[in-house]
């Protein structure tokens, strides 16, 4: 069954306060995107070349890409919308939405326990999901994944199921400072159970993980190394293929936190040899409460369920219940089907595109954007590791990192302000907080402009 068929089906109900969605197929009467004003022919700095948007067969274009958000053709403040928050959520294609309509309304039902036409559909939905993540991801088998409410639940998942059985008193967990807290509370609250200990791996002044210091700190005690595979506060991307390479020489396993990561760069789960990979598909173009834990299939077969109830039984009775096989056997209760549904259509739109296209195109804008906002007077990015991706953490002279997300809102330009949920990593730095403004696939030049033009002018009126 292919759910999207079905959206004809679906009327389109205008939110208020929100432009109205155009049915499937009907002509679409919004404003088109504003044309980008491209990245220059030569560096805004000397010595700092910016790399071109790329021009062989295969190309990206963001401007054909985002006429499939709807949500970006909207106003805010009376301004076209710049959203530059992507580091906390993307925005949906119609496809997903659609998706979402579809099943909802012609194919709703609960899965693997009905006998009926539409359970059928509906299971045969959410395991071609499980089996595009597993494809999306390079894992060897669909059973390999475990469907989550994003990553903070597959960390709790694997810090609950995987660390109540494998950590002891003396054993250590190496976080380094980068980490979101999702992949450091997790691990110091089952540390506290089990009497291990969790040891932040320091960061180098550019905002990298110090790799002496890593290796300095791995040992015979070291069960566990959590890490990003892509900053949401620096971008920092670390060698994670490398470091999970010597975590196991120690015996160690290696927990990769992919949230950030999932959107900007091609993943191969195999090629890194993860133990654990786990993302969020609302970072990912998906609809929220989707998300997607892989382990190592000799991993996960070994591991205790964490939660107990329907779906994850093969038999229950007083004397004995026994557990269905994994994953089956992590994912007690019913699932978030229609955000497994919405996951799917993510994947098959992401999947329509040159990912390594996407990749040079945002590598280009992030270069374009670092330079245009080192004209802002006062302004300081945080951070400065090589290998990056698309996010901009920064501080204004003389201004409130929430005055100045206020400001930019006030000409329809979303960024986020605060500690961005890694407050090490911003102590590192002297900080308690900053702006931050994230870019993606659907970003343009255009729109950094807008943003510099922006801050430029809250400088300006600050006198």
């Amino acid at each position: 069954m292919t759910i999207p068929d079905l959206t004809r089906q679906v009327p389109s109900v205008p939110v208020t306060g929100m432009p109205a969605m155009p049915q499937q197929g009907a002509p679409t009467e919004q404003p088109a995107a504003p044309a980008p004003t491209g990245l220059p022919e030569q560096p805004a700095a000397p010595g700092q070349a910016v790399p071109r948007r790329p021009s062989v067969p295969g190309a990206y274009s963001a401007e054909a890409a985002r006429q499939d958000f709807p949500i970006l053709h909207r106003t805010v403040n009376g301004r076209p919308l710049v959203w530059l928050d992507n580091g906390a959520t993307t925005q949906k294609p119609r496809q997903v939405i659609e998706a979402l309509g579809a099943y909802y309304s012609a194919a709703n039902s609960n899965i693997h326990r009905g006998a009926h036409t539409m359970a059928r559909e509906a299971t045969e939905s959410y395991e071609a999901g499980r089996a595009a993540v597993a494809g999306f991801l390079g894992a060897p088998d669909p059973d390999s994944i475990v469907f989550v409410r994003g990553t903070t639940e597959a960390i709790n998942l694997v810090a609950q199921s995987w660390g109540r059985d494998n950590l002891g008193p003396g054993d250590d967990i190496l976080v380094p400072v980068l980490e979101h807290h999702s992949n450091i509370v997790p691990w110091q609250m089952i540390a506290k159970e089990t009497r291990a200990r969790v040891v932040p791996v320091p960061l180098t002044p550019e905002g990298e993980i110090d790799q002496f210091a890593y290796q300095d700190l791995l040992s015979s005690r070291t069960q566990l190394v959590a890490l990003s595979h892509a900053s949401n506060v620096l971008g920092t991307v670390p060698p994670v293929k490398e470091m999970t390479a010597l975590a196991h020489r120690y015996g160690a396993k290696v927990l990769v936190d992919g949230a950030q990561a999932v959107a900007h760069f091609p993943v191969d789960v195999q090629d890194l040899d993860a133990d654990f990979y786990a993302f969020s598909g609302h970072k990912l173009f998906a609809p929220t409460g989707i998300g997607a834990l892989y382990a190592k299939p000799e991993v996960l077969a070994e591991m205790r369920p964490w939660q107990g109830g329907g779906n994850m039984i093969d038999s229950v009775d007083f004397g004995l219940t026994t557990f269905a096989p994994v994953p089956h056997l992590m994912e007690a209760g019913t699932g978030n089907i229609g955000g497994v549904v919405g996951l799917l259509a993510a994947l098959d739109w992401l999947g329509s595109f040159d990912r390594d296209a996407i990749t040079a195109y945002e590598e280009g804008l992030m270069a374009y954007a670092q330079q245009a906002m080192a004209t802002v007077p006062g302004l300081e990015l945080v951070g400065a590791a090589p290998d990056r991706i698309a996010v901009l953490t920064f501080t204004l002279a003389g201004q409130d990192p929430a005055s100045v997300a206020d400001w930019l809102d006030r000409d329809g330009i979303a960024i986020r302000a605060g500690h961005h949920c890694a407050q090490p990593a911003l102590a590192h730095y002297g900080l308690e907080s900053a702006a931050r403004a994230s870019l993606a696939l659907y970003n343009t030049s255009e729109e950094v402009d807008q943003l510099v033009a922006s801050l430029r002018q809250l400088q300006l009126a600050s006198g």
